[in-house]
């Protein structure tokens, strides 16, 4: 399968990796000369320099033999034009990078009158997990989710007070055959290992057969366990906080902006209704304390840089804001949000990232993807005959940190596996994986010959 790639930043390279560890024909596109040198000397692909809006740069790769063109340049008029020439020229598939506001209303009508397939908003795709987060509380429905024989569930540590400071290795016999998945901790999703030790704040995602899991559900969720979002607190006035303000207004939520550029505040201000814009900077603790961040059900920190949202995370924790959300784009920092007291941290390159694989990949063999906090991701996926991972034991196979074999469909049958499981040809597989460690995994999942895995 063929993909073409405009737009070399890191949007672009992140794709461009996942897809080649699957085994995908991929094909650069970017104006920038010495980008495209480097490039090509790290990866196997075809690297193009040039302008992808030239029709006859499409046309001499043959854009008509391919199955998908991403258009992922910073500029969103471009990235339409790009994806609508592809199209009349044959390509089987666009997609789309579109962050402007201006467009948010009208992605429907971009589409069809542009003939995209598929349009993927960054900062959209932030705000609606934020959003979900929020609102809904759990990121599972209810903290239940199934599928097939088998079901995941979600709930905090000091509902089961014996599996606390016990390792995960410790507490399977507890768990009546199933699995702890992942934790979350602190803001940050954890793929435990065996040594992992559970923490009384710790929330844990565990999956099982249906009836185990019902039963445990029984045990760990009550009818009402949190009060209603009633402030909400952002900082940061970007498309992101623009994005989630006017989300949370619409549930008749009490918003607060703080932006520091006073040409912005103006456009916040003639945008958003129900929604108190302030101009000023938000790591300024007297202002903080103006606005009575003390009061606030929640403070999401969304501003252009990492090391402010981590400065005003830190603040926010301190003043005991019950959720606390940051925007961290640099994977570096990732280990820092665990000491921060953030309850939830995104990564927008991630996310986008993970987003459009999904659209590509999604068509032939996965059969659902269902995003955790904005970190990680379920996927069941169908285990082909070419696949290299058939007939070894998950021990041995060199699966990332950051992943898990979850569960095991197999006709009738529903497997927690273990070291010694096989997967076989036609197993429905679910895998649990951090964002961060999907290219890893579409190289686990690659296929003996040329094909597509996940």
């Amino acid at each position: 399968m063929k993909v073409a790639i405009v737009g070399a930043g890191k949007l672009g390279l992140t794709i461009t990796e996942a897809l080649l560890g699957s085994g995908y024909e991929v094909t650069l596109i970017d104006k920038n000369q010495s980008l495209m040198q480097i490039v090509s000397n790290q990866f196997d692909l075809l690297t193009v320099t040039g302008n992808a809006k030239n029709i006859n740069l499409l046309k001499e790769i043959k854009i008509n033999s391919y199955d998908y063109l991403v258009a992922v340049t910073d500029n969103d008029e471009k990235n339409i034009v790009i994806s609508s020439i592809a199209k009349k020229l044959g390509c089987a598939n666009v997609i789309a990078r579109i962050r402007s506001p201006e467009y948010v209303n009208q992605l429907d009508f971009i589409k069809e009158a542009m003939n995209i397939d598929y349009i993927v908003n960054p900062d959209l795709s932030i705000a609606n997990e934020i959003y979900k987060y929020l609102v809904e509380k759990y990121t599972l429905t209810d903290g239940y989710f199934t599928t097939g024989k088998i079901s995941i569930i979600e709930f905090t540590a000091d509902k089961l007070p014996g599996i606390i400071d016990k390792k995960i290795s410790s507490i399977g016999k507890m768990l009546d055959n199933m699995l702890v998945v992942a934790i979350s901790r602190n803001g940050k999703i954890i793929i435990p290992k065996g040594d992992t030790v559970v923490h009384s704040e710790d929330m844990l995602y565990v999956i099982g057969n249906d009836e185990p899991i019902k039963k445990l559900n029984e045990k760990v969720h009550e009818e009402k366990i949190y009060k209603d979002l009633e402030k909400v607190m952002i900082a940061g006035g970007g498309k992101i906080g623009f994005y989630l303000a006017k989300k949370l207004a619409d549930f008749n939520v009490s918003v607060k902006i703080i932006e520091i550029d006073k040409e912005r505040c103006q456009y916040l201000s003639e945008h958003l209704d129900k929604v108190l814009v302030l101009h000023g900077d938000a790591t300024d603790p007297m202002l903080l304390e103006d606005e009575n961040i003390d009061d606030m059900d929640a403070f999401v920190t969304v501003t252009g840089f990492d090391e402010e949202n981590l400065l005003l995370a830190l603040i926010a924790s301190q003043k005991n804001v019950e959720d606390v959300v940051a925007k961290v784009s640099r994977k570096s920092y990732a280990d820092l949000i665990e000491k921060l007291g953030v309850n939830m941290a995104l990564n927008p390159l991630e996310i986008t990232a993970t987003n459009i694989l999904r659209f590509i990949q999604g068509s032939e063999r996965i059969i659902f993807s269902k995003m955790i906090q904005g970190q990680a991701e379920f996927i069941e996926i169908v285990a082909n005959k070419n696949m290299r991972i058939l007939n070894i034991p998950l021990a041995e196979l060199n699966i990332p940190d950051g992943a898990i074999i979850a569960a095991i469909h197999r006709g009738d049958e529903a497997i927690i596996p273990r070291g010694s499981t096989k997967i076989k040809k036609g197993d429905k597989v679910i895998i649990l994986c951090l964002l961060s460690q999907i290219p890893k995994l579409e190289k686990l999942f690659q296929t003996k010959k040329w094909g597509l895995s996940i």
